[in-house]
């Protein structure tokens, strides 16, 4: 049963440039395949959570991560009564604003944005649809529905404080209204984020053998698990074992948001999807006790993984190559492709540059921003001894 407060197509605000409706799709199936054929959500593929592209085939990569939040999303959106096609349109285009080297990249390349506006992942996904992808006759961007593109928005929470410039562009021209909570849609999709990234950073951390089995098994949540698995399964090989405790602290954490969830709903007496927005507070949360268990679990993996020495070593070293990438493209913006130097042309300061500049370092997947470095500078960072 769809809940009264959740965002159906009939009651959508529409694109910012009208369009005939699909005779077999809704508006919000549309928003998510558009996200879906988007060149920004290709090059997903080559841009890493953690780890740097070239250093396996079984890390998570940003593209893998944004199909399991996609997956996670939708399950909870459809258990709560929710509409499950927006919410895995949020779900699929959360990251599409995030520079190679994860948030690595993203810390270097706001700091040298900073005399520019900086730069903010989440506002250039924003960006991204309404204006980077370039591929429609009528339009700049995926012209998706004002929910969708609220939701892209403030996913995380009502946008307060200065602005970053790109949300402040766009929101000049159709108000998003970003003072408010977003949708519960949206809402499930931000939740369904921390979800998967929780459970695939114990995955991959493990699989890099940054810690063990035995490192992680008093944690919260984890202990539970493993004993679960230990009962039913005495004696399973230890690649199973670790596969299925890992799988039930992933199913424990979906129960915990629909639960929690179902009930908050329920209690905001919301009769429409305005309405919830309106609230002042979300409604799609962990309980008390899960945040509280999720909180140490994620104080041991920024510890062990994030600070581990391997990662830092390679932070760095990514970190130099967008601080040698982003002056040289400043300096030398006819470097850029052939496509961009009409807008490179038309920039009528060093701070529109500046943006042109980070529009496109920050959309190289891994491989490609290593490339250019070497093709720059002669240098192979990853693998030269010196």
């Amino acid at each position: 049963m769809t809940l009264s407060c959740a965002c159906t197509p009939d009651v959508s605000r529409g694109r910012l440039y009208p369009e005939d409706e699909s005779a077999f799709r809704s508006c919000y199936q549309r928003d998510r395949d558009r996200i879906i054929h988007a060149s920004a959500f290709r090059r997903l593929k080559h841009k890493t959570q953690v780890f740097v592209e070239h250093e396996g085939d079984f890390y998570r990569t940003r593209l893998t991560h944004s199909i399991e939040v996609a997956q996670v999303a939708r399950t909870i959106a459809n258990a709560l009564g929710l509409n499950t096609d927006i919410t895995e349109a949020v779900a699929l285009a959360h990251d599409l604003g995030h520079t190679p080297f994860g948030h690595t990249g993203e810390d270097a390349l706001d700091l040298l944005m900073k005399p520019y506006g900086g730069f903010d992942h989440n506002a250039q996904a924003l960006r991204i649809v309404t204006s980077l992808e370039r591929h429609y006759a009528g339009f700049d961007g995926l012209n998706l529905t004002w929910a969708t593109l609220e939701g892209i928005a403030k996913h995380n929470g009502p946008v307060e404080g200065p602005l970053p410039y790109a949300l402040e562009e766009y929101n000049a021209i159709h108000d998003l209204e970003l003072h408010t909570h977003a949708s519960a849609e949206a809402q499930v999709a931000a939740l369904s984020d921390d979800i998967a990234y929780n459970n695939h950073d114990l995955h991959d951390g493990l699989r890099a053998d940054l810690f063990t089995v035995d490192d992680i098994q008093d944690l919260p949540l984890v202990r539970e698990a493993f004993e679960e698995v230990d009962r039913e399964w005495p004696g399973l090989d230890a690649y199973r074992r670790r596969h299925e405790g890992l799988r039930r602290v992933f199913g424990v954490m979906v129960a915990d948001v629909i639960d929690t969830s179902r009930d908050n709903l329920n209690n905001a007496g919301a009769v429409s999807a305005q309405e919830l927005r309106d609230l002042g507070r979300p409604v799609i949360a962990f309980s008390a006790d899960m945040w509280a268990k999720l909180k140490v679990i994620r104080a041991f993996l920024f510890e062990r993984m994030y600070r581990a020495p391997s990662v830092v070593v390679q932070r760095e070293k990514v970190t130099h190559v967008v601080n040698t990438l982003f002056p040289i493209y400043m300096d030398q913006p006819n470097l850029l492709p052939s496509r961009w130097q009409a807008d490179i042309e038309a920039a009528k300061n060093d701070t529109e540059l500046a943006r042109l500049v980070s529009d496109y370092v920050s959309g190289m997947t891994d491989r490609f921003a290593l490339q250019a470095y070497s093709d720059l500078t002669g240098k192979d960072i990853l693998h030269d001894q010196t």
